[in-house]
């Protein structure tokens, strides 16, 4: 009985592994979505060349640029989301550990870490969202714009809470300079 339970215990353990799967997907669409904003990039700088100011307008080419931080910003949130599931299920980057970048980058030491990571960009990529919105969105009526002034308001607020929020963690990081 405590020989199966051993073997069980390893296949369970094991199974975490599985990880890998969400690690090499992630990184492979991070690829694809890094190659799309690419080719929009391309794609921006052919319409600014051939900019008159009829067929395309300014609004629509800012507009454009805010698609474009969105890809990119989404094909980071999963390089990062790979590194994190990495080095939580399956073992530590020995290649980023003498890195300064890594220290910004992976200062993942659990799930929550994880998330928090992830709802920063997600959060990010909300507010490029809303602002490419606004860019296209043309108020008709009083109420049109209302809403318009009313969501910016709520995503100031929102920047405000966040920014609040990682002030106070940093002013509860214990103080070491008494070691």
């Amino acid at each position: 009985m405590l020989s199966f339970e051993r073997a069980l215990e390893r296949v369970l353990w094991s199974s975490r592994l599985l990880i890998f799967i969400a690690v090499v997907a992630s990184l492979l669409i991070s690829a694809m979505l890094f190659y799309v904003a690419s080719a929009d990039v391309v794609r921006l700088a052919h319409d600014v060349v051939a900019y008159d100011g009829t067929t395309i307008t300014h609004t629509a080419i800012v507009a454009h640029v805010a698609e474009i931080v969105d890809g990119y910003l989404f094909a980071a949130i999963l390089v990062i989301f790979a590194l994190g599931l990495y080095e939580l299920f399956i073992s530590r980057i020995e290649a980023a550990e003498s890195s300064p970048i890594a220290q910004r980058l992976l200062l993942i030491t659990s799930i929550d870490d994880l998330k928090e990571r992830l709802a920063k960009v997600v959060f990010l990529i909300l507010v490029v969202r809303y602002f490419q919105f606004a860019l296209e969105h043309d108020p008709q009526t009083p109420l049109d714009l209302l809403e318009l002034a009313v969501g910016i308001a709520l995503i100031a607020f929102a920047l405000f809470l966040t920014g609040r929020h990682a002030n106070g963690r940093a002013s509860r990081a214990p103080d070491r300079s008494d070691d």
